[in-house]
């Protein structure tokens, strides 16, 4: 519209060829004078003002010193004789007297309320200053109004290294009728081809509007299996749960082929991919004091959204337990089996035995010595493992059956050596040997005989302690033979404990329990 009417401003320059016609009143002016009128282009709300510079003398003229206010906007191909500027040449008069009219062009924004023009003109015979006009704008101008519409858009969309990202825009020339929320979502899936249940992992919704025509959107994506998806809509329209025959974006999905999605130009608004479950299976066995194994079964971390499955083999036997994700189960080995081996999608197998913790109550052992006869007593506390006790002293070895909070004794003749050993081993419950250093009564003549009222006296190993009450031979006071070890000291009586000490650990969960029948 523009360019319209700058060029028809040219031809009637052209027309004017300093043959321009002016009324009485612009030939009874004796200095240079400038009048101006404005109208709107409602094409593109934009104020045209038309300057129209008079010169009454009979010499052309110069400008200088020009001043706009407001600055006009550049027109981009604009002819030159169109500008006024300084350096400008103004026509002289006519030949019939009359002054010389020249028209130029200037393009302000709508929101302007005024115009004004200010500049000298220098001739070879004249110097008229300070020559001004202006023009009033009150009112504004503005562009028609364009019809409103649903819009039509043009976007991105790309997901990788753990994000989502995209950015959409409303085409040029186009208005909306109404602000459109666009949606950026994206979900744990079980499998990386499109499948159900989904659960939202992340989501965000910008909305795109005539002031804010390009709007963008980043979320991020899980670390497995995923669906991500752009649709037109807003965060009360997310999906949090996609089910086997629950609500579906559908074609609100930009870039689809139809429907709503289809407004906006630009790849598919929608991914499926992943190499690996949302799952995080995890295995912690716990060893108690009475050799069974504890083997916790979890599935509670950050990408856990689906059940797992664990197998757990021990003693021949498989079992398969599937724990809800954010739960946890406990299967029970008993003592036993031997080792136990677990294995879940999701996380390596693994192997693991019975360990015997370290605060687990120990057994004990008592020995006891008279002058024909070595007793040994073992007792296990009621938390421990069924096992044997395997007894040596003095070249023979025994094997004596302990059942947990149970007592056995086995017996050997004393030996006729001045000194000898007794140890007692416990093979199932990995712990140091218990020993004790048995001295012959040196009362008794020979080995049955009587000890003749006297004590004994003997060097305990560590941990060992003699009973309350002495065996009491017939005919004397309490006695038997000493029993020593590494430690210095004597111990009266005829007897001695023997202690280890242990730890056992016990795990506390709330959990269910399933016991391992070998």
């Amino acid at each position: 519209m523009l360019k319209s009417l700058l060029s028809a401003m040219t031809l009637a320059l052209a027309g004017l060829g300093l043959g321009v016609t002016a009324t009485p009143a612009m030939a009874a002016t004796d200095t240079v004078s400038v009048s101006g009128a404005a109208h709107c282009d409602s094409t593109d709300g934009t104020w045209v003002v038309q300057w129209t510079v008079a010169n009454p003398h009979p010499d052309s003229g110069t400008v200088d010193k020009l001043a706009m206010d407001p600055e006009p906007q550049a027109v981009p191909d604009a002819d030159p004789e169109t500008v006024l500027a300084d350096g400008t040449v103004l026509y002289r008069r006519l030949s019939s007297g009359a002054p010389s009219r020249m028209i130029f062009m200037t393009v302000l924004p709508g929101t302007a309320t005024s115009a004004s023009v200010s500049f000298n003109v220098l001739g070879k015979t004249f110097r008229d200053k300070n020559v001004r006009g202006s023009v009033d704008l009150s009112g504004g101008c503005k562009p028609d109004q364009q019809p409103c519409t649903a819009g039509a858009f043009h976007h991105t969309f790309q997901v990788t290294e753990g994000r989502a990202t995209a950015t959409v825009t409303l085409d040029e020339g186009v208005t909306l009728c109404h602000p459109q929320p666009v949606t950026l979502v994206s979900y744990f899936a079980p499998r990386p081809q499109f499948s159900v249940p989904q659960y939202v992992f992340d989501q965000t919704t910008v909305t795109v509007d005539n002031d804010h025509p390009t709007a963008d959107l980043q979320i991020a994506v899980p670390d497995c299996n995923t669906q991500v998806d752009m649709f037109f809509g807003g965060a009360d329209d997310v999906i949090s749960e996609i089910t086997e025959n629950g609500p579906r974006y559908g074609d609100r999905k930009l870039g689809s082929g139809s429907g709503p999605g289809s407004r906006s130009s630009g790849p598919d608004g929608w991914y499926n991919g992943g190499d690996k479950g949302c799952r995080q299976p995890q295995v912690q066995p716990v060893s108690a004091c009475d050799g069974s194994i504890a083997v916790n079964l979890s599935n509670d971390g950050e990408l856990s959204r689906y059940p797992v499955e664990f197998t757990v083999e021990a003693g021949g036997t498989s079992r398969a337990v599937t724990v809800a994700p954010g739960e946890g189960d406990t299967v029970t080995v008993p003592a036993g089996v031997g080792s136990v081996t677990v294995s879940a999608e999701g996380m390596p197998t693994r192997t693991f035995s019975w360990e015997r913790p370290e605060d687990c109550t120990p057994p004990a052992a008592t020995v006891a010595a008279d002058c024909d006869t070595v007793t040994v007593t073992v007792t296990l506390p009621e938390d421990s493992m069924p096992t044997d006790a395997r007894i040596s002293y003095a070249g023979e070895e025994k094997t004596l059956p302990v059942k947990p909070g149970a007592s056995g004794t086995v017996s050997f003749p004393l030996s006729t050596a001045s000194e000898s050993t007794a140890s007692v081993t416990f093979p199932g419950l990995d712990i140091p040997p218990l020993t004790a250093t048995v001295e012959a009564p040196s009362d008794c003549d020979t080995p049955g005989g009587s000890n003749g009222g006297g004590s004994n006296g003997g060097s305990p190993s560590p941990g060992i302690s003699s009973p309350t009450t002495p065996p009491v031979d017939e005919g004397g006071s309490g006695g038997g033979l000493p029993v020593t070890g590494a430690a210095a000291g004597t111990i009266a009586g005829g007897a001695a404990v023997l202690l280890i000490a242990g730890v056992v650990a016990f795990v506390l969960a709330r959990r269910r329990r399933i016991t391992f029948t070998a």
